[in-house]
């Protein structure tokens, strides 16, 4: 009941409107201030580069700087999740660096190490293992959970550079799962997690005015890797309440579960053509649909519709005893890998 009333409160509204508002006003000062320095991205600059003009980068700085406003407005978020904010800074730096310069894949790899160092460093990481785990002592089991949470972290901030494929599938991919995280969030009364939930899905409404299609600017690096830190940072804070951890610790996996798609196919692809894995091509999820006859805009909706169904089965999967929720997850897991094999032998 704590759940429901929180929806209620009035910060959860307000919230969604400022982060909106904030996204509409700074997303127009970002493209100017990414004109000005020179962040844009030219056609031609890579083989998957589609568009005819150049672009402003300026998705990242957008988000940045509407998530510092609204954490100003509010500042209950930033007290309570500077753990958070302060490694993603780390992600954007490396992220912009790269926006400009086109960074080696080592480079860019150590910054999201380094950013998920700190996260841990901060308190914020992966607790599913307990001691007694497969006899195993408490310093080794939380070894593990921090190396869990350095593969989760750069995986899933990974993952969402690599679906941004296409104007506005990135910021409705993040949008849908923050909606779900809200959904489950509330439930467990983590009032200062829903707080900055609820600011960071009005922020993707107001971004996706200038990166719909045809995008006024591209997140970049800086944007989609900000985006994915931050959605598998919260995902690590939220704890499932009364819910059972063996029918709640994968939720996140779920309504995480197209980025995580789309790497694991793009993953298989590039090992099974002996190409390196940070190699840009048109092998992912987006050019695949494209390639079967689908134009853009029904691409990027069936990726939504699917992180929607993504996350209906997860909190179905909730309410299962942890039996039958391990075996509706399995079941998700091995209907992907099916047709990740399906879609890769198409190509």
């Amino acid at each position: 009941m704590n759940g429901v009333a929180d929806f209620y409160q009035p910060f959860v509204f307000w919230n969604m409107l400022i982060g909106m508002a904030l996204a509409l006003i700074l997303g127009g000062g970002a493209i100017w201030l990414a004109k000005r320095i020179g962040l844009l991205d030219t056609p031609g600059s890579l083989p998957h580069k589609q568009h005819r003009a150049p672009v402003p980068l300026a998705g990242g700085l957008a988000l940045a700087a509407a998530l510092a406003a609204g954490s100003l407005v509010n500042p209950g978020i930033y007290r309570e999740m500077w753990q958070i904010f302060v490694p993603a800074l780390i992600v954007l730096g490396f992220g912009l660096w790269d926006d400009y310069r086109r960074l080696p894949a080592w480079v860019k790899l150590a910054g999201q190490l380094l950013a998920g160092i700190l996260l841990i460093a901060l308190g914020t990481y992966v607790q599913v293992l307990q001691p007694g785990f497969l006899g195993l002592g408490n310093p080794l089991v939380t070894w593990l959970n921090w190396f869990i949470t350095l593969f989760w972290i750069i995986g899933i901030t990974n993952a969402f550079n690599l679906i941004d494929s296409m104007d506005g599938l990135v910021i409705g991919t993040s949008g849908v799962a923050l909606a779900f995280l809200i959904l489950v969030t509330l439930g467990s009364s983590q009032v200062s997690l829903l707080r900055l939930l609820t600011l960071l899905l009005g922020i993707c409404f107001g971004l996706y005015f200038y990166n719909r299609t045809p995008a006024r600017f591209f997140l970049g690096d800086s944007g989609a890797q900000t985006f994915g830190f931050l959605l598998a940072a919260v995902a690590i804070q939220f704890t499932p309440g009364t819910h059972p951890l063996g029918s709640s610790w994968f939720i996140p996996i779920l309504i995480l579960g197209v980025p995580i798609f789309d790497t694991t196919l793009v993953t298989i692809s590039r090992l099974r053509r002996r190409t390196p894995f940070y190699s840009a091509d048109l092998n992912h999820t987006y050019h695949r649909l494209v390639d079967m006859g689908l134009d853009s805009s029904r691409a990027v909706f069936i990726m939504h519709f699917a992180t929607v169904v993504l996350g209906c089965i997860a909190f179905i999967a909730l309410q299962l005893p942890p039996l039958y929720a391990s075996l509706t997850f399995g079941l998700v897991c091995a209907s992907g890998l099916a047709i990740i094999l399906w879609m890769d032998r198409k190509k």
